[in-house]
């Protein structure tokens, strides 16, 4: 019976986060109420409550719960054998865009992340999250950047760092696009030459 209601608990809450991913993409964070969650799982506002203390906890939890584009990456790519470093780092951007293209649920939580977030106090922990995501990430980009120019396959007068700003500015700037629009353009043929360009250029330098 303790095991049966266990499995009965983790059910229903897995029914509150599905509800929550579902609206918070349609609507928007802000606009989305713990009431119309409840309505949308099939529960009452008091069951949200006993798995969640407020909504922002209920976003935190929704959040962890996916796998995000660039974590997923990371976990796919990491165990590489050591090679040429702009190499990885293409592949780890490439491997980016394709989860965001073939997982719908890393998608429609990326987009929450990107799109659907307003950045109130209710969700703070929002902005903290994002931040130290986008800080990992270009920590990185940077990281291979300076392994490249070390080794001479970068000019020296490359500085990593802007370069790794530069580089997460223009994969956020793709797949904020894609997300808004897309029918528009072909995220992972497009972003493959643009990431590209881009590295070609540094190379030039």
């Amino acid at each position: 019976m303790v095991r049966r209601t266990k499995e009965e608990a983790a059910a229903t809450r897995d029914s509150i986060l599905d509800a929550a991913e579902i609206l918070f993409a349609k609507q928007g964070v802000s606009r989305t109420t713990l009431q119309h969650i409840a309505s949308a799982a099939g529960v009452t506002r008091g069951a949200i409550y006993w798995h969640f203390v407020d909504k922002g906890a209920l976003y935190s939890a929704m959040m962890d719960r996916a796998t995000m584009p660039m974590d997923a990456a990371v976990k796919l790519l990491d165990e590489r054998p050591a090679g040429d470093p702009l190499q990885r780092l293409r592949d780890e951007m490439m491997a980016v865009l394709q989860i965001v293209v073939t997982d719908d649920t890393a998608r429609r939580v990326f987009e929450i992340a990107t799109l659907k977030t307003e950045f109130t106090d209710e969700v703070d922990s929002a902005r903290v999250r994002k931040r130290e995501a986008v800080c990992e990430w270009r920590g990185r980009m940077e990281t291979q950047l300076a392994q490249a120019r070390d080794e001479g396959r970068l000019p020296a007068g490359v500085d990593p760092r802007n370069a790794s700003m530069c580089m997460w500015i223009m994969l956020d700037g793709l797949l904020r696009n894609w997300l808004f629009e897309s029918e528009a353009f072909d995220l992972v043929q497009l972003g493959g030459e643009v990431i590209d360009t881009f590295l070609a250029g540094l190379r030039a330098r």
